[in-house]
């Protein structure tokens, strides 16, 4: 294996690992597991249309981050306490339209005779094909997500909690909560390549929920998913190279199997 070749790869997906892992232990601690894959989605089909209109490359990154902030702001502008709607049964809504939308794109594809090869690869990651420019934008997202959770990491812990005892408290809630969407929208379609638009909910989810069986408080959990998650990614991607199977896979797995062996050794100590 030429590791000079390997190396952008091995560093974007560690770092792209280590970032979701962070970000999800936020959201599964709002229990809110469906933002994820509502948002990937809607940058997916940003994506989709933007290649409808004869964008490709790294320029597909635009619209896609286009429809993953509209739909973070949208979600962040609904008050869905007065609306009386549960935040899941909101976003397994949204998340219908937005696929239903991205499957759409799919098909005009062919009624136009355009190639839908390079949007494809989004569906499921092409994380082999990363390199140095790649890996300095997962970066940036990396930095500007790790400034946004230390400036804001007391009125995020208490939106975790209760957004409106938050509020009642002197907190931004709503603030808060819009920007930690709009984080995790561009925070998944940076890291698009890594996984694909279909599994980037995995690396999102599975390191916190380990984390959350392997330690008590929430700030050791931040950390132990960001290990965690920079470990799925490292570790799907050597699988995957050792024993030639797809790499967004293998990382999803991995990510899964933490969960079991988490479980396992609380299981134990108990």
């Amino acid at each position: 294996m030429d590791w000079m070749f390997w190396l952008p790869v091995v560093c974007s997906g560690t770092l792209a690992g280590a970032s979701t892992g962070l970000l999800g232990t936020f959201i599964v601690g709002m229990r809110v597991p469906l933002l994820g894959v509502c948002i990937s989605h809607a940058a997916l089909a940003g994506a989709v249309f933007g290649g409808l209109c004869g964008l490709s490359g790294p320029w597909l990154m635009l619209p896609a981050l286009v429809g993953a902030v509209a739909t973070a702001l949208l979600l962040g502008m609904l008050d869905m306490q007065s609306a009386r709607i549960d935040p899941n049964v909101l976003l397994g809504t949204l998340f219908s339209l937005t696929m239903g939308l991205s499957f759409l794109g799919l098909g005009l594809y062919g009624v136009y005779g355009i190639s839908d090869n390079e949007v494809r690869s989004l569906l499921w990651g092409s994380l082999n094909f990363c390199r140095w420019q790649d890996f300095y934008i997962i970066v940036l997202a990396a930095a500007v997500e790790l400034v946004v959770v230390l400036m804001f990491y007391k009125e995020l812990r208490a939106i975790l909690f209760s957004r409106e005892e938050a509020a009642a408290a002197g907190v931004h809630a709503t603030m808060v909560w819009t920007l930690l969407l709009i984080l995790t929208s561009v925070v998944l379609t940076v890291n698009f390549q890594t996984v694909g638009g279909l599994m980037i909910y995995g690396l999102l989810s599975n390191p916190a929920v380990a984390a959350f069986q392997l330690v008590r408080g929430f700030g050791k959990s931040l950390i132990a998913s960001t290990v965690l998650g920079a470990l799925s990614g490292l570790g799907g991607f050597l699988i995957a190279a050792w024993f030639d199977l797809p790499t967004g896979a293998m990382i999803v797995l991995l990510s899964s199997l933490l969960i079991a062996l988490a479980a396992a050794l609380r299981h134990v100590r108990r």
